[in-house]
């Protein structure tokens, strides 16, 4: 995990990564990208007129997505309180990204891998949430 080797290494974390931040940071940029893919790939469906609130869904979850996996990637001082908050609305972006997806899944094979990375980032984000607010 790229992830963990290089946030392990980083002089204030002095190899003592915590775990559900870091499994949040991977699932972030991967739901970036899955969400990234499904709005390119709703663009090439015949239908894309009807897939127009899953693309602008789409481009907001992973515009927020790639922010929470940078916020969350920076160890230099803190503030967890932006974090835990930029989290929350990922896990949101990623709620509502999800669903949406979801009504498309049976058709569109990219709307549900979409849809299973929002779940798993949505999940991750808030395990990291409650990681940090036990550890303040």
């Amino acid at each position: 995990m790229q992830v963990r080797e290089m946030l392990s290494t980083h002089p204030n974390v002095k190899g003592d990564a915590n775990d559900a931040l870091l499994r949040c940071i991977e699932e972030c940029y991967a739901c970036a990208q899955a969400c990234t893919a499904c709005a390119d790939a709703c663009l090439a469906e015949e239908r894309v007129a009807d897939l127009r609130q899953c693309i602008r869904l789409n481009l907001d979850c992973g515009d927020i997505c790639a922010a929470a996996g940078a916020a969350a990637t920076r160890r230099t001082g803190s503030n967890e309180e932006l974090l835990v908050q930029l989290l929350t609305a990922c896990a949101l972006a990623c709620r509502l990204c999800g669903d949406e997806c979801e009504h498309h899944a049976g058709m569109m094979e990219h709307c549900r891998v979409c849809a299973e990375a929002c779940r798993r980032c949505a999940d991750a984000c808030n395990e990291a949430i409650r990681s940090i607010r036990s550890v303040r």
